[in-house]
């Protein structure tokens, strides 16, 4: 079976994996994941005449918002989690279909997406082999199915934001209409270049509704985060490891933690953590470990504990740690424990049975917890610095890190920004760079860590109240914006700022694959958009 897939930063040649994934998926999950997005717009289909008719269908959001998260790259590898998704999918679409009924509403379609129903695995593969991508390419062009897909992978990246906010008590009928709303206006072809382009920026424009309810959600379970000094080397004693993004899977391992010696680490993404007032109570919260995911690999061969995987980021776990590596929420691989329902005793047990750290290392920390609330806090300070004279310009160098050549170049830009200038940075691609040294100005440091990739509304809030602080706009503020992507969250942050009219923003490593040259264009004609190239030569562009 071949696959085609080019939603990631680092798809094969720069234009898709046709044989297998260089995430490491393979060509049978790659046909169920496609197939969960069809299955999504089948539902989609039956679902928005029904809302629109008054029928409630909060259920069937929060299930679409769960199939697209579950295809977002580096979530699901497991073939048999993906057929128990497909046939709940069909359960769901019975469900669309008998409140579509009740109210006497009539779908857009009734074939296509519309006809779809579960069946035996190795059918479903041949479904999701009949609907890929390549198909739709031949029959729709590339441009359209290019901006078929930005749309798609917008949503999926909004729907791993909304998923997150879900878990935490924060979501939204309005949200779940846009997701129901806009797959079933794909499911029925659309290919209207202008209407497609409008969608693309409604995204964006939802998106940061979304990521305004997780930032909520993560504020009001756990205060807003403060700065903190993270221990970046391990402590004697038994060890986890917690990698992704999930806060409350965090904290409930936290609590069943206690008390028990066992120290938690954070990994990738999960740095942040350290900034949050309620999770900081917690004194076995012992400090960061390692860096970025694609380096998880080594590391996590080399953590003498236990590791357990929330949201997105793993990759093929190497069989040196693979019995004390559990995924947890979404996240499979096939032969690795899963653990449900918030209960941790397997990873506790496993971290019990491990070695741990025989003796404490270096006792060395990097800075945390710049968040909206904490730098809009000290914004008079910033203000009258930039005023002064003292900051002159500010760097955004933030998004995704990956393993693909190029990625140095972040590094490289961070170290040649002059010492009167702050750099924002937000997501995992900040361990490129965040155990440098970079000083201060005036006691304001001059790296900013805001987050997790999730966080990208605190860098929105703190430049819409920099603008507001200056009487402008942000197009007009010395701000400048060097984004690194891989995955879908970074396409819907993309959209949010291209929502909110930002230009002149600089992407790399590399331009996605599904963006062609005439979309591409499109999006340099509105927003000048532009990919990085080198650092002193982008420096030299933006300071003059």
């Amino acid at each position: 079976m071949s696959m085609f897939c080019y939603q990631c930063e680092q798809t094969v040649g720069g234009k898709g994996c046709t044989a297998f994934g260089v995430c490491g998926k393979d060509p049978e999950v790659a046909a169920l994941q496609d197939l969960l997005v069809y299955a999504s717009k089948g539902i989609a289909l039956f679902a928005d005449p029904a809302r629109k008719s008054g029928a409630d269908v909060t259920d069937i959001g929060r299930f679409i918002v769960k199939a697209l998260f579950t295809t977002v790259t580096n979530v699901n590898f497991d073939a048999a989690r993906m057929e128990a998704l497909l046939q709940e999918a069909g359960v769901i679409k019975l469900r669309a279909e008998a409140l579509c009924r009740q109210v006497g509403a009539t779908p857009a379609s009734k074939t296509g997406a519309a006809g779809w129903k579960p069946a035996s695995r190795a059918e479903m593969e041949a479904q999701g082999a009949a609907i890929s991508i390549a198909q739709r390419m031949i029959s729709l062009g590339a441009d359209v199915t290019a901006l078929q897909e930005l749309l798609t992978y917008g949503l999926k990246g909004m729907a791993a934001y909304a998923d997150h906010a879900r878990v935490l008590g924060e979501e939204s009928a309005d949200v779940y209409a846009f997701f129901i709303e806009t797959l079933a206006t794909l499911a029925t072809g659309i290919n209207d270049v202008g209407a497609l382009v409008a969608l693309n920026l409604k995204a964006g424009e939802v998106n940061l509704t979304v990521m305004g309810l997780l930032d909520k959600a993560n504020t009001t379970a756990y205060g807003n985060p403060v700065p903190t000094a993270v221990r970046i080397h391990p402590l004697k004693g038994k060890a986890i490891l917690v990698s992704g993004h999930d806060l409350k899977d965090l904290a409930d391992l936290l609590k069943q933690t206690e008390g028990t010696g066992i120290n938690i680490y954070t990994h990738g993404e999960m740095l942040p953590a350290h900034g949050y007032p309620e999770l900081k109570t917690y004194k076995h919260l012992a400090g960061n470990y390692g860096g970025a995911w694609q380096d998880q690999q080594k590391e996590f061969d080399e953590f003498p504990g236990a590791i357990l995987m929330t949201t997105n980021c793993i990759q093929k776990p190497r069989e040196t740690y693979k019995a004390r590596i559990f995924t947890t929420g979404l996240v499979a691989w096939p032969g690795v424990t899963h653990v449900k329902n918030g209960d941790f005793a397997p990873v506790i047990a496993a971290a019990r049975q491990a070695e741990g750290f025989a003796a404490n290392g270096p006792d060395k920390t990097i800075l945390v917890g710049f968040a909206h609330n904490a730098v809009l806090s000290v914004a008079d300070k910033v203000i009258d610095a930039v005023k002064g004279g003292k900051i002159k310009h500010f760097f955004l160098i933030g998004g995704c890190d990956g393993a693909k050549s190029g990625r140095n170049y972040y590094t490289e830009f961070a170290e040649q920004v002059p010492q009167d200038c702050v750099i924002l940075t937000l997501a995992c691609g900040k361990f490129r760079f965040n155990k440098l040294e970079f000083g201060d100005i005036g006691g304001i440091p001059r790296l900013l860590d805001v987050g997790q990739c999730n966080d990208a509304y605190s860098a929105v809030q703190i430049a819409v109240a920099l603008a507001n602080a200056f009487g402008t706009d942000v197009n007009s503020l010395p701000l400048s914006l060097i984004l690194s992507w891989y995955e879908q969250k970074a396409v819907c942050i993309l959209l949010t700022l291209l929502h909110l009219g930002i230009r002149n923003i600089r992407i790399g490593p590399s331009l996605p694959a599904f963006v062609t040259p005439a979309v591409l264009q499109v999006l340099v004609d509105n927003f000048n958009i532009m990919p990085i190239s080198a650092p002193e030569d982008d420096l030299k562009a933006i300071l003059g």
